[in-house]
């Protein structure tokens, strides 16, 4: 294919040099060079960056109920309704990024102006710590609390925190699809490596994210808050610079408009025709003019069959008609059949995410019940006393363990069975697979809490801990939940990438990031509502301060009891589910790649 480009007399010349198919351009508008733009070189750019700013986001993140504590005197029921707070704002900005990404901005703009706010917000946090709150000189540490504060300096620190909340939840949801955006799917090699994209970005974030468990954890633990904080910072703004200097070789999609009104205009306009008699040939409905592309510049989707009703958004009526001859066509009565394929993606994909929440339940109890599991058991060796939360490192190991078996054992392998060379499990199988590793990982941490309370009854009946169960018990619960994550979270980072329109790519980034949110809540109303049936009797219910007298072993294997129904309710979704597809290819597998997923 060759590019057609502007020469200084204003006349067209071809250009020889082969562009992408997918429809990116470069940091000028035009059409973008394949071998000047995108591909490995912008992939490892962005890689480097997630990491810097997971490593940066996290060392603020992982200590602050300690710092509520410890530095601002809270109480640990106000301290961890604040970070529950503070980290669903996270959740709930990251939509706000989407939005503007998609709508407006385009998500180069958006990832660079939100990881500005990352870095002031930082900065913020570092000097409001330094100067203000760590008095006396070395407070904070486990033995040495901090002084009282005024009512400035407390906001000046929320301030801060909030713009972190903000800076990293605009950004997160569109440097993933910023990073696939340069590689052409259209392009089998580039394709590939698009896949391949994602598992390594879900690395690069968890090697962030371990720096910041250990290290950094480290030195705020000891009271060098301060130390922490501007590391974090230091990171941010190394991320923001590398991402910087990487402009000129970025590939971009055009921000497409607000989808809101997309959508509703579909809505409404086949509402306002609910009782016209369609055709049966799709041919007669509207589309837009121009072969591969939608009106918005993005390309075009293939008509699908189901959600019938909407397809009168697209049905031509004589008043359109009447519209069209007059000069233009009203979007409130007459939607092009691309922009009602939007419509009908979206709500395909609405039963697949809302399965994931489940999953995120299990996922959460990683950062809650693991770790007072793990306090309840034998953390020392000799002298040295290991911190339950650090046992959350075998989890990131197992990330890394199994995406380097993934990519090059189990694909491959499923790749010469099929006789396929384009790919091996379908993102709608591996999440499955994810679902399945996650029980077997809550009936592996029921099991192991069994046998801490048979210890802790027989040797330390009225006591929270001592047990002689060793806390390296919890490796392979750690180790499980981390391959679930590998077949989970990056199967559906692929799959809603590749699901969702151009012109809604962050959104479906977005989707993953509030899912996990929506874990955190449900988990929080899971252990409400279990403690409230279970404590009868003077029975002090499943999850008592003292897990001695609990039972957390039940509430184990009842969310390994909720995934398996969630599990069976997925695989009905999955092969209801229809794949988007784009003029000339489909963006996902086809129709005997779905009938794959079926036992």
């Amino acid at each position: 294919m060759a590019c057609l480009e502007m020469s200084k007399e204003g006349k067209f010349k071809e250009n020889q040099e082969e562009c992408t198919l997918d429809g990116t351009v470069d940091w000028h508008g035009h059409p973008a060079i394949k071998k000047k733009s995108g591909q490995w070189v912008a992939g490892i750019i962005i890689l480097l960056n997630q990491g810097l700013a997971t490593l940066a986001f996290f060392g603020v993140g992982v200590n602050l109920v300690l710092f509520l504590t410890r530095v601002l005197q809270q109480d640990n029921a106000d301290a961890a309704n604040n970070v529950s707070k503070w980290t669903g704002t996270v959740y709930i900005f990251s939509l706000v990024g989407a939005f503007l990404s998609d709508s407006y901005w385009g998500r180069y703009k958006t990832c660079a102006i939100f990881q500005v706010i990352f870095v002031i917000g930082l900065v913020l946090l570092s000097l409001s710590s330094y100067l203000f709150l760590i008095k006396p000189k070395g407070c904070g540490d486990e033995s040495t609390p901090c002084g009282s504060h005024s009512s400035l300096e407390v906001a000046f620190f929320y301030l801060s925190i909030y713009l972190v909340a903000l800076g990293n939840g605009g950004y997160q949801p569109n440097i993933a699809t910023f990073g696939a955006d340069q590689f052409d799917e259209e392009d089998p090699k580039e394709g590939h490596s698009k896949v391949a994209f994602f598992s390594y970005f879900y690395l690069a974030l968890n090697l962030g994210s371990l720096f910041s468990n250990t290290i950094l954890g480290y030195f705020e633990d000891g009271g060098k808050w301060a130390l922490g904080f501007w590391v974090s910072t230091g990171s941010a703004l190394a991320a923001l610079v590398l991402f910087l200097g990487g402009t000129a070789r970025y590939r971009h999609f055009k921000p497409s408009g607000n989808p809101l009104s997309r959508f509703c205009q579909v809505i409404v306009a086949a509402t306002k025709k609910c009782s016209v008699n369609m055709p049966e040939n799709a041919e007669d409905l509207y589309d837009v003019d121009g072969k591969g592309c939608s009106a918005n510049g993005n390309r075009r989707i293939l008509y699908t069959h189901g959600f019938k009703f909407l397809d009168r958004a697209a049905f031509i009526s004589s008043r359109d008609m009447d519209d069209k001859r007059q000069g233009g066509h009203n979007p409130w009565r007459l939607c092009p059949i691309t922009q009602v394929e939007e419509v009908k993606c979206i709500l395909r994909l609405l039963p697949i995410w809302l399965c994931t929440i489940i999953y995120s339940v299990v996922f959460t109890q990683m950062a809650s019940l693991f770790v007072e599991q793990g306090a309840a058991m034998k953390t020392t060796i000799s002298n040295f006393r290991i911190p339950p939360a650090s046992m959350s490192s075998f989890d990131i190991l197992s990330v890394a363990l199994f995406i380097f078996l993934y990519r090059r054992v189990l694909d491959p392998l499923v790749s010469r069975i099929r006789n396929s060379k384009s790919k091996g499990l379908t993102e709608l199988q591996r999440m499955g697979i994810g679902l399945v590793i996650a029980i077997t990982a809550m009936v592996s941490a029921g099991i192991v809490e069994c046998y801490r309370l048979k210890y802790a009854r027989r040797d330390c009946t009225h006591c929270q801990g001592s047990s002689t169960l060793s806390i390296f018990w919890q490796v392979p619960q750690y180790a499980l939940i981390g391959a679930s994550e590998v077949f989970m979270y990056v199967g559906q980072l692929e799959f809603f990438n590749a699901q969702t329109p151009d012109g809604l790519k962050s959104f479906g980034s977005a989707l993953c990031m509030t899912s996990i949110s929506l874990g955190n809540y449900v988990s929080s109303l899971l252990v409400t509502m279990v403690m409230k049936i279970s404590t009868v009797d003077h029975m002090p219910g499943w999850i008592p301060g003292n897990l001695n007298k609990g039972h957390l072993d039940r509430f184990y294997f009842l969310l390994a009891g909720l995934t398996t129904i969630d599990l069976a309710v997925y695989m009905a979704c999955a092969r209801w589910y229809k794949c988007i597809k784009l003029e000339g290819k489909s963006m996902e597998n086809d129709d005997e790649d779905e009938d794959n997923f079926k036992v």
